[in-house]
Order: structure tokens, then C-alpha cells, then sequence
């Protein structure tokens, strides 16, 4: 994220607003909130230049109340990369203010091209590494403990988690579980959940 952010008042003019963002060479600026439990806002290039400009208003008559977005969608600061790139892609956003009980800066698309290591290994590659790592200790786990044991049963209830993330990630749904491969190996094992299903 970008820690050099500047808010402004939503009382303050759009003429303010411009003249703020060209000091900086920002795109956008955070509207503060007027006490502890309002919503932060948001103003952006596109929102004078589309709301304002378009319509030849008079940017020093219109108020960034009246063409802000409030309240704005904002991003956890602890939120994988992965996470506010998904939020951004569903929401159509080119920036959000990032919060936590506080504004600690700003994210754009380009913060989140600049700081991701996408090209060199993906998110689901790690993700798909970790799970074979797990499907083995899970293995293991059954074979030490029992495929009815309560520890095998909770080793496979992870994977399966694990699984729900990297299909969620890649937007696809699971053909076949790493647990319903085990079972076509040991049918006993699924008993365990048959049992948990059951009571």
C-alpha cells in the first residue's frame, strides 16, 4: 500500500479537492469521517472528471460530498494480496483505503501489480505444494492412528479446507477430493464421515 495519503473534508469544495491531488500527482483522496463511527469516503480523478467536468459544474460550487462514494469498500491491511485483487476484480476498483480502526494508506492496482509475485510462482502453486505436503502427513497420520481414529478424520476435514481454497481461487469446483481418493484405497475410511454425517 501507498502510506502517503491525504484526506480532505466532504465539505470542502471539488476546486480543494483538484488541487490537492495535483500537488501530489495522486489519483485519488480519502474523505474523512466527521466521528469514531462514520464511514470513510472516497473521491477519485474519474469521479470529478465524470461528475463534474462532464456536466461543465463549477468545481468550486460543487461539494466532494456530492460526488465522493460513501461509504467506500476498504481493505484490511492484513488481507492476502490474492484477497483485495479479487475484491478489486469484483468491484470494479482501481483503489481502496486501507483500514484497520484507522487509515493506514491506500492500495491501488499498481501497489498490488508492483508488490505481487504472481509471474514467479502463483498463489494456488503454493497452495497445491502445501496440500501435497498435508495428503501425506495425513497418510501417515492414518496409518499411525487408524483410518477411524478422531486424528485422521481431522487431518482429512483440512485437506479438504485446503482444497475448498485452491478451487475458490481458481474459481472451479473440486472434481474429486484427496479424501474420496483415499477412500477409493480404503472404502473402510469413509465411514468416518458416514459416522460424523450420522451423530
Amino acid at each position: 500500500m501507498t502510506k502517503d495519503v491525504a484526506t480532505i473534508r466532504s465539505s470542502a469544495t471539488v476546486a480543494e479537492a483538484v488541487k490537492l491531488l495535483r500537488a501530489r500527482d495522486w489519483k485519488a483522496l480519502v474523505v474523512d469521517r466527521r466521528h469514531e463511527q462514520d464511514a470513510y469516503g472516497i473521491i477519485t480523478e474519474k469521479d470529478i472528471v465524470y461528475k463534474v467536468i462532464a456536466y461543465d459544474k463549477d468545481p468550486c460550487k460543487v461539494r466532494v460530498y456530492e460526488v465522493m462514494t460513501k461509504p467506500c469498500i476498504v481493505v484490511n491491511p492484513d488481507l492476502g494480496l490474492e484477497y483485495v485483487a479479487r475484491l478489486f476484480a469484483d468491484h470494479n476498483l482501481q483503489r481502496a483505503p486501507v483500514i484497520q480502526g484507522k487509515l493506514l494508506g491506500i492500495i491501488s492496482l499498481v501497489d498490488i501489480l508492483a508488490s505481487s509475485n504472481f509471474l514467479e510462482k502463483p498463489h494456488t502453486i503454493l497452495l497445491e505444494e502445501q496440500l501435497e505436503d498435508e495428503i501425506k502427513q495425513t497418510r501417515t497420520v492414518c496409518t499411525e492412528k487408524g483410518i477411524r481414529s478422531k486424528e485422521c478424520a481431522a487431518a482429512w476435514d483440512a485437506i479438504e479446507e485446503l482444497q475448498a481454497e485452491i478451487a475458490h481461487q481458481r474459481a472451479e469446483k473440486v472434481v474429486k477430493t484427496a479424501f474420496e481418493e483415499y477412500c477409493d484405497e480404503y472404502p473402510e475410511a469413509k465411514e468416518i464421515y458416514d459416522n460424523w454425517c450420522s451423530g
